[in-house]
C-alpha cells in the first residue's frame, strides 16, 4: 500500500510544502526583475469556475475571493496582465486595477500612459504625442454594492481577455487581436464595503436553493442596503466631488490615465430590460457630436449581440448625460466616451420571477454585462485610430477654442475663512489649473447679481482661465446657469461651484496672465519673547478649519467661549461667533494651555490672534453675558429603517471624517427606550419617522427640549414636525402665509368644462415636472445676528430639492433663513413649484423652554460637496442655545 494512502495527512503536507516552495521561487524572481524572466514557465490561467469551485452565477462571490482570483490570474499571466492595488476602503478592503494588454504593450505600459496624457495636453514635457498609440478602455464594476452581477462579470471578462487563445475561444476569438491596439483597465469592484454588506447578508438568508418568489425574504434587503459605501454615500454621485476615500483614490488613478472609453456597470429594477448607450436627453451642450456618434456606434454593436441572443434592451431613455459627477458624465467631460450600462437585477438575488413570468438569474445578469464589455472593447479596437484622433482634438480645442460664456473665472479670496483653500483642493484633485491674480482693476459678470461690475483685485484672489485642457469640465462646474435641453432629468440641475463654496465670483471676457501658485504658507502662531502671558487668543469663526479647531479643543478639555456680537480689541475687528480661549476657566491645564492651543491651531492651519486684555475697545468685554461658554455637546443621530441611509450617512461621515467629533448613532425604532437626558443634541436626518406618530415619544422629546435639549430636524423631518404641535407650519400650496385662500376658483365653483383638467398621457412626465424641484439653487436671506448664521454674510445659497417652504415663525422663535419671491438663482424648477417657493422659512430656530428646535428645510451637507452649508450645520450643533 502506498505511503500516501497510509499517511494521507502527511501527503497533504508534503504537497503543500512543495507548492509553497515553488511560490517562493516565483515571487523571488519577480521581486528581483519586476516580472517573470523571459521564457519562464507560466501556470495556466484558471477559469473563474475552476478557481472558485462553483459555476459563476450559482453563488455570490465575496470580495476577498474576487481579489484572490484577480491576483491568481496576475501570477499566471504576468506578460498580459498587471494588477495594482490603488487604495483601501474605509473598512480596509483593497481597491484594485487590472491592466490588460498584449505582451508588447504591457512591457511599455508607463510609456503608453504618458503618451496618453500628452494627447490630452495635461503632460507638457516637450515630447510630441504619438496618435497611433493604443486606445484605453476602462471598465468600472459594482459602484453600487447591491448591484453585484457586474463584479461576477468582471471575472469572466478578465478570463476572456487574459486566458490563452484556446481557453478564451469559447467566449471570443478576438481578444488577442483587440489587445494589439487596446489597453483594457478593469476595476472589478469600486465599492467593496457595500458589496460585501449585500453579499454577506444574502448568503446568510438564502436557502439550499434560491427562492424566485419576489415576496421571499432573500429579496427584501434590510436597511441600510448594500448600495452605498461604509458611510452610506452613493459613490456614483461622487466622481467630481471626491468626498469619499474610495473616490479620491480612484480618481487620482483615473486622471493619471484619462481613458478614451469608460463604462460604468449598474443594475436597475429586475423587471427592466438591459439599458445601454446612447444615453437619454438632456445631453449637456459641451458634449461633442463625436461623443454622441460614438455612443450610437457602441450601442448598435451591443444591439447586434443582444439581437442574436433574443435579449430585450432599451436605449435613449431615462439615463441622461447632465449631472457632472456620475461615472458616465465625469469621463465624458474629460474627453472620454462615458457610458452607463444597466442590467435589471436589484433585489433579484440568485433568481427572481419577473412580472412577465420569466425567471431572471444571476447567471443571466452577469452574461449580459459580460457581452457588453467585450462588445465595447471590440468597437474601441476597431475604431482606435478615430478615438485617439478625436480624443486629442477634444483637448486641443479646449485649449485653443474654449466654449462657454466666459474666458476666465475670477474667484475672490475668502480673507477670513478657508472656503477658497478648500476650493483649491477641489481644483487640484480634478487637475484644473488656476493662477494668482496680479493687482489691478477688472470688469466681469458678478455671479451674485448677474450684472457686469467693475472691481479691484485683492491679495490671494485667483483666476481660472478657460484655455486649458480641462476647459469643458471647468465650464460645466462653474456655469452660473445650467443650460438644460430637457426638463426631465435624473438628478440635480444646479451645482455652480461659487455658490457651493459661498465665494465671490466673476466671469471675465478675457484671460488673465497670473503667477503659478507656490508653496502653502503655514501661519506662524508663536508669540515672540519668553513666557506667554497672553490674556486670551481669538479665532475667527469663518469656516470648517475653525469648526475643527473648536472640535479638537473641546475634546481636549479646553474651555472655549464665543462672542455673540462684534467687538474690537487692539484696533482689530472681530465679528460675531469669534472663538475666545481665555486663561481664566482653563486653570486645570496649567502652563500647558497655550502650548496645546497653538499646537491644535498649527495642525489645523488656523490663525491665532493674541488678545492682551479682556477690556475691549468696542463691544462687550469678555466677562459680559454676551460672551458665551461653549459646553461640549453630547450628540445623538437617529438612524435605522425610518431614516434615509444616504442622509444619515453624510452626517455620520461629517462628524467622523471632517469634524472629528464623537456622535452616537441611535436606531429610530429604539427612540422610546433611549435616555435622552444623556444627550444635549439630537439630529433627525431626512426620513419618515413612525416614532413621531407616537404621542408618548413626542411628548418625551418635547420635555427633553424644554429641559435644555436641542433638536435639529432636516428636510422631511421638518415636514413631519410641521404636522404636529412643534411651532412650525408648512405653507399650503396656493395659499399665502396668513392662511387665506387667494385662489378665486374654489373647488365648489369649478366648472365641469374645466379644460385644464385634460392632459395627454404621453405628456405625463412633463406634467410631473411642473411641480418638481430636481436640485435648484435659491438665495436665502440670513439673519446673521443669530448664532445659526454666524460666519455668514446676509445671504446663503441653498440647494432646493423639493417645494417645501414653511410659514414664518410668529412667536417664540427666529426666522433665520428665508426666501422671498425673487430668490431663484439656477437650475430647473417647475412653474408651479417656483410659484410656491417664495416668502417662506427655510432655516429657523424655535425656542422651547430652556431648549431649542432647529429647522433645516434644506440639506446643508448635501452629498458632502455643498461646502458652504457645513458651517451652518456646525452652528446648529455648537453655537445655538449655548
Amino acid at each position: 500500500m502506498s505511503q500516501y494512502l497510509l499517511f494521507p495527512r502527511f501527503a497533504y503536507l508534503r504537497r503543500y510544502v512543495l507548492l509553497y516552495c515553488l511560490f517562493l521561487l516565483s515571487y523571488s524572481a519577480r521581486s528581483q526583475s519586476g516580472s517573470l524572466p523571459a521564457g519562464a514557465a507560466e501556470a495556466s490561467v484558471p477559469s473563474p469556475d475552476a478557481f472558485l469551485g462553483y459555476v459563476l452565477g450559482s453563488h455570490f462571490t465575496p470580495h476577498d475571493k474576487i481579489v484572490a482570483y484577480f491576483r491568481q490570474v496576475a501570477v499566471a499571466a504576468p506578460d498580459r496582465m498587471l494588477l495594482q492595488q490603488y487604495g483601501k476602503t474605509y473598512e480596509g478592503r483593497p481597491l484594485l486595477l487590472a491592466y490588460i494588454a498584449s505582451p508588447e504593450n504591457l512591457r511599455r505600459l508607463e510609456a503608453i500612459r504618458l503618451n496618453n496624457l500628452r494627447l490630452a495636453g495635461v503632460l507638457r514635457d516637450g515630447v510630441a504625442a504619438d496618435q497611433s498609440g493604443p486606445v484605453i478602455v476602462w471598465l468600472s464594476y459594482n459602484v453600487h454594492g447591491n448591484e453585484p452581477a457586474s463584479s461576477e462579470a468582471a471575472m469572466k471578462t478578465l478570463y476572456a481577455l487574459v486566458g490563452s487563445p484556446s481557453q478564451s475561444a469559447s467566449a471570443t476569438d478576438g481578444a488577442a487581436v483587440w489587445l494589439k491596439n487596446t489597453v483594457v483597465i478593469i476595476d472589478p469592484c469600486i465599492n467593496p464595503d457595500g458589496r460585501d454588506r449585500y453579499v454577506n447578508w444574502y448568503n446568510g438568508v438564502v436557502g439550499l436553493k434560491p427562492n424566485a418568489d419576489p415576496q421571499s425574504r432573500e429579496h427584501q434587503e434590510p436597511w441600510p442596503h448594500g448600495r452605498s459605501n461604509h458611510y452610506n454615500f452613493d459613490l456614483n454621485r461622487d466622481w467630481a466631488w471626491q468626498t469619499q476615500i474610495e473616490t479620491q483614490q480612484r480618481l487620482k488613478k483615473y486622471n493619471e490615465w484619462l481613458p478614451q472609453v469608460h463604462v460604468d456597470y449598474h443594475e436597475q429594477g429586475y423587471n427592466s430590460p438591459y439599458y445601454f448607450a446612447p444615453a437619454a436627453e438632456p445631453y449637456h451642450e459641451v458634449i461633442t457630436s463625436w461623443q454622441r456618434e460614438f455612443q450610437v456606434l457602441i450601442g448598435k454593436n451591443n444591439a447586434k449581440y443582444f439581437d442574436r441572443n433574443g435579449w430585450l434592451y432599451f436605449t435613449k431613455q431615462e439615463f441622461d448625460l447632465f449631472y457632472p459627477s456620475y461615472g458616465d458624465t465625469y469621463p465624458t467631460y474629460n474627453g472620454a466616451i462615458g457610458m452607463t450600462y444597466e442590467q435589471g437585477g436589484i433585489s433579484a438575488g440568485l433568481a427572481v420571477q419577473t412580472a412577465d413570468g420569466d425567471t431572471l438569474t444571476l447567471a443571466d445578469r452577469l452574461e449580459h454585462h459580460y457581452i457588453t464589455g467585450l462588445s465595447t472593447i471590440e468597437v474601441a479596437s476597431q475604431h482606435a485610430g478615430q478615438l485617439l484622433t478625436a480624443f486629442h482634438d477634444y483637448f486641443a480645442d479646449a485649449v485653443a477654442h474654449p466654449g462657454g460664456e466666459f474666458k476666465a473665472y475670477y474667484i475672490g479670496n475668502d480673507s477670513t475663512g478657508d472656503r477658497l483653500e478648500r476650493l483649491k483642493v477641489f481644483l487640484g484633485r480634478n487637475k484644473i489649473e488656476w493662477v494668482n491674480v496680479p493687482a489691478g482693476s477688472y470688469l466681469g459678470l458678478n455671479y451674485e447679481t448677474g450684472r457686469m461690475s467693475a472691481f479691484k483685485s485683492l491679495p490671494e484672489d485667483i483666476v481660472i482661465n478657460a484655455n486649458q485642457p480641462k476647459s469643458n469640465l471647468l465650464r460645466v462646474l462653474f456655469e452660473r446657469q445650467s443650460h438644460i435641453s430637457d426638463s426631465v432629468t435624473y438628478d440635480i440641475t444646479a451645482w455652480s461651484l461659487p455658490f457651493v463654496y459661498g465665494l465671490q465670483a466673476y466671469g471675465l471676457n478675457s484671460y488673465v496672465v497670473g503667477s503659478r501658485p507656490g508653496a502653502e504658507v503655514i501661519p506662524d502662531n508663536e508669540v515672540a519673547g519668553g513666557a506667554d502671558t497672553t490674556y486670551a487668543y481669538a479665532v475667527r469663526w469663518t469656516g470648517m478649519n475653525s469648526a475643527k479647531f473648536l472640535s479638537r479643543l473641546l475634546q481636549k478639555g479646553v474651555k472655549v467661549r464665543y462672542a455673540e456680537r462684534p467687538f474690537q480689541s487692539g484696533g482689530v475687528f472681530f465679528d460675531r461667533g469669534t472663538l475666545l480661549i481665555t486663561a481664566t476657566g482653563n486653570g486645570a491645564l496649567g502652563t500647558g494651555l497655550w502650548g496645546l492651543v497653538k499646537a491644535v491651531a498649527t495642525a489645523g492651519g488656523v490663525p491665532l490672534l493674541r488678545i492682551g486684555s479682556g477690556f475691549v475697545d468696542k463691544g462687550a468685554d469678555f466677562g459680559s453675558d454676551l460672551v458665551h461658554l461653549i459646553h461640549p455637546p453630547r450628540v445623538a443621530l437617529l438612524t435605522g429603517e425610518q431614516v434615509s441611509s444616504l442622509d444619515a450617512g453624510e452626517i455620520w461621515h461629517f462628524f467622523e471624517q471632517e469634524l472629528g467629533y464623537p456622535v452616537t448613532l441611535v436606531n429610530a425604532a429604539d427612540a422610546g427606550r433611549v435616555s435622552w437626558k444623556d444627550f444635549d443634541v439630537l439630529i433627525l436626518p431626512n426620513g419618515y419617522y413612525r416614532v413621531l406618530g407616537d404621542k408618548n415619544i413626542t411628548d418625551g422629546l418635547k420635555d427633553w427640549v424644554k429641559e435644555g435639549g436641542r433638536l435639529i430636524a432636516l428636510q422631511d423631518a421638518v415636514e413631519q414636525l410641521s404636522k404636529g404641535e412643534w411651532g412650525i407650519r408648512e405653507k399650503t400650496a396656493g395659499k399665502p402665509a396668513d392662511g387665506k385662500d387667494d385662489d378665486k376658483d374654489n373647488a365648489d365653483d369649478k366648472k365641469s368644462d374645466d379644460y385644464t383638467l385634460l392632459h395627454r398621457y404621453s405628456d405625463r412626465q412633463r406634467d410631473e415636472v411642473m411641480n418638481s424641484v430636481p436640485g435648484a439653487i435659491y438665495k436665502v436671506e440670513l439673519d446673521n445676528t443669530h448664532p445659526l448664521a454666524f460666519g455668514y454674510p446676509d445671504h446663503y445659497y441653498t440647494l432646493k430639492q423639493d417645494e417645501n417652504v414653511y410659514e414664518f415663525i410668529r412667536e417664540g422663535g427666529w426666522n433665520v433663513g428665508v426666501i422671498r419671491k425673487d430668490n431663484y438663482v439656477s437650475g430647473f424648477t417647475g412653474n408651479k413649484a417656483k410659484e410656491r417657493l417664495k416668502d417662506g422659512l427655510i432655516f429657523g430656530v424655535q425656542d422651547m423652554g430652556r431648549g431649542e428646535v432647529v429647522y433645516m428645510a434644506d440639506d446643508p451637507l448635501f452629498r458632502s460637496f455643498w461646502e458652504n452649508g457645513k458651517l451652518l450645520f456646525c452652528n446648529a450643533v455648537f453655537l445655538v442655545g449655548q
